[in-house]
């Protein structure tokens, strides 16, 4: 049986412990590791800033599918630089009917060539319910640009891809934001957004979720990009 004075003894001492974990719980943040969301902001800015200094970018952006009967971007993959300029490949479902096209994009103009014509020839992407390739490249309003537009921000916890730990971040975009670089977008609704981040805060792939067309049928786009120091010169065919 404890004496009095041994039990107030073993109370003051487990008090300490008690508060260190109570702490370690609250975690003193929005995230799991206690980032708060400034922190994650600061994140999100300097991996901004690491895309925008960047002489060159390569890009994929993909979804697996489409609504049924939507005319829309599939996929688009390619490099570019902030000029804004954009040379790859860019596939279309044209109301479930997939098309692929070699696509140079630069000084504002965009020009395609398929399988059906030998040249290339200027398209306005939009008809397609496409972008322009080249305006995900741009420092002011490309794909960039949605890092600082995100809200609601929320640490995910770490995943890898081969030998790197990357952070998982995530939060909402305004439609009227990511209606910039997919003109489908509805601008009234707000998109998911989840970036995968480098410890040197370099991003590797953000994936987009919400109502990108006329369906009511969300849609998720995934887009990596890899920098480069190395300049890429894109030149009209």
């Amino acid at each position: 049986m404890l004496t009095p004075m041994l039990k107030r003894v073993t109370v003051i001492s487990v008090l300490p412990l008690l508060a260190f974990a109570a702490a370690g719980c609250t975690g003193g943040g929005d995230g799991d590791d206690g980032s708060t969301g400034a922190d994650l902001s600061d994140r999100l800015a300097a991996a901004r800033t690491n895309l925008d200094d960047a002489e060159s970018l390569s890009l994929s952006l993909s979804t697996e599918k489409l609504p049924s009967g939507v005319t829309g971007l599939l996929d688009a993959q390619g490099k570019g630089n902030h000029s804004p300029a954009f040379t790859g490949t860019v596939k279309v479902s044209l109301k479930g009917v997939p098309v692929g096209a070699e696509v140079v994009s630069v000084d504002g103009e965009v020009l395609v060539k398929t399988g059906f014509s030998p040249d290339f020839v200027p398209m306005d992407p939009a008809s397609l319910g496409a972008p322009d390739p080249a305006t995900l490249m741009k420092s002011d309003g490309g794909i960039s640009s949605l890092l600082t537009e995100t809200e609601d921000l929320e640490e995910d916890g770490e995943s890898r891809d081969g030998r790197e730990v990357l952070t998982t971040i995530t939060g909402t975009i305004p439609g009227s934001v990511v209606r910039t670089l997919i003109p489908t977008a509805r601008e009234d609704e707000s998109f998911d957004a989840t970036y995968r981040l480098t410890d040197d805060d370099e991003l590797r792939d953000v994936v987009l979720g919400g109502l990108f067309y006329d369906a009511d049928e969300p849609v998720t786009y995934k887009v990596a990009v890899a920098t480069s120091d190395e300049p890429v010169e894109i030149t009209a065919p």
